[in-house]
């Protein structure tokens, strides 16, 4: 499965927040989207993305002091994206690699989506399902 397939069943929204923004309040943002990460932007750019493990590396470095410093300060810079046109396998061994949960979607050098962990393995157990749902029918055809 592609990942412009994923993002057409769970949608394109991005939940993005500005570089400026405190990290109490990207966790206030966490909390209430109930995600795991947010796409921090600079205008059109993406300046990095903001996840839990960052909040925990913050609080660990600053403690509570870190809830009033910006998001800029702890995001991950070195953002990996994904494009429309990759495979869920290619998605995985990347996130793996990278031990990274999400990944911005680009098309056309615009955010278009994130692909989480949790939607990859979604679908690779949808694709497991459906394959073996398909030996069951060939085997009982027999």
């Amino acid at each position: 499965m592609l990942v412009a397939e994923i993002l057409k069943t769970k949608g394109g929204e991005v939940f993005s927040i500005a570089p400026e923004t405190t990290v109490a309040e990207a966790c206030a943002e966490l909390d209430s989207r109930r995600v795991g990460a947010l796409i921090v932007c600079d205008g059109d750019r993406v300046a990095g993305v903001f996840s839990e493990r960052d909040v925990v590396r913050a609080v660990t470095a600053d403690g509570a002091e870190a809830l009033s410093n910006a998001v800029s300060t702890y995001m991950t810079r070195e953002v990996v994206f994904a494009e429309p046109g990759e495979t869920v396998a290619i998605l995985m061994g990347r996130m793996t690699d990278r031990r990274i949960r999400h990944l911005p979607v680009l098309k056309d050098h615009r955010l278009s989506g994130v692909i989480s962990i949790g939607d990859v393995v979604k679908c690779q157990i949808a694709e497991a399902t459906q394959e073996a749902e398909q030996l069951r029918t060939y085997i009982a055809a027999g």
